[in-house]
């Protein structure tokens, strides 16, 4: 009989275990759209996410193991790992579009798509795991967030930051009213993560989740900051 392994990466979800080539996790509000979700990608050919097998005699919703190595924290990324996230966002996405579970929107975002919740395989970002706050929405939403947790986070030199952005977005094939929308996009995501983190009934220290709503903080202020020099390189231009 296999063992059951930890799986402590998520920030979240708590109790998510290995057990051979599956993974378990604890039942939630979320786990019926979730399970949706997963047959949806099954149904229309998308297979860089966890397959849903059902549930265990434990209760615990029941996916496929991805093999494969999850960062443990944001970092830096090279252009070829970034353009793979906008490639893999897009082909999220494209395989929601028209279905009942995005609805009257676009389709249905992953919202929470930064590196701690993508595989890498041979050091290319090649999946996406952990749906727990995926639902309708604007692709915007994840592309701001994306382009958040991948190519700013307030990393030195400021000079590569503009240009991965545009990186992702060229990746994903924004075009459009849409692509001068994406700097609006990350300023939103990163004052919706100081209000998720202030209001937000997660199980965190008090001093943690004071650093995470000052870190959202002071990437909203250096975005903001800085929003000339990323709408130059999105429009075409190059960084000062």
């Amino acid at each position: 009989m296999d063992h059951a392994t930890s799986l402590t990466g998520g920030r979240i979800t708590k109790g998510v275990v290995r057990i051979g080539d599956t993974v378990r996790r604890p039942v939630s509000p979320k786990s019926p759209f979730t399970a949706e979700l997963l047959r949806l990608f099954e149904e229309r050919g998308f297979d860089s996410v966890p397959r849903y097998l059902g549930q265990d005699d434990e209760g615990r919703d029941i996916l496929t193991y991805l093999d494969g190595w999850v960062p443990a924290r944001y970092g830096r990324w090279t252009d070829e790992q970034v353009a793979a996230v906008g490639r893999l966002l897009r082909a999220f996405h494209d395989a929601t579009r028209g279905s009942r579970l995005a609805g009257h929107h676009d389709v249905v975002c992953h919202h929470d798509p930064g590196p701690t919740n993508v595989i890498f395989r041979d050091g290319v970002p090649a999946a996406l795991i952990d749906f727990d706050f995926a639902e309708p929405g604007d692709v915007l939403e994840d592309l701001g967030y994306a382009s958040w947790t991948w190519c700013v986070a307030s990393k030195v030199p400021l000079e590569t930051q503009p240009t991965q952005v545009k990186v992702l977005v060229d990746a994903y094939g924004l075009t459009g009213a849409q692509r001068h929308a994406v700097v609006d996009a990350i300023l939103e995501r990163q004052l919706r993560n100081v209000r998720f983190w202030t209001e937000a009934t997660v199980e965190v220290t008090d001093q943690q989740r004071a650093e995470r709503i000052a870190w959202s903080r002071r990437e909203h202020a250096f975005t903001s900051t800085n929003r000339d020099a990323f709408e130059r390189v999105l429009r075409g231009g190059r960084p000062s």
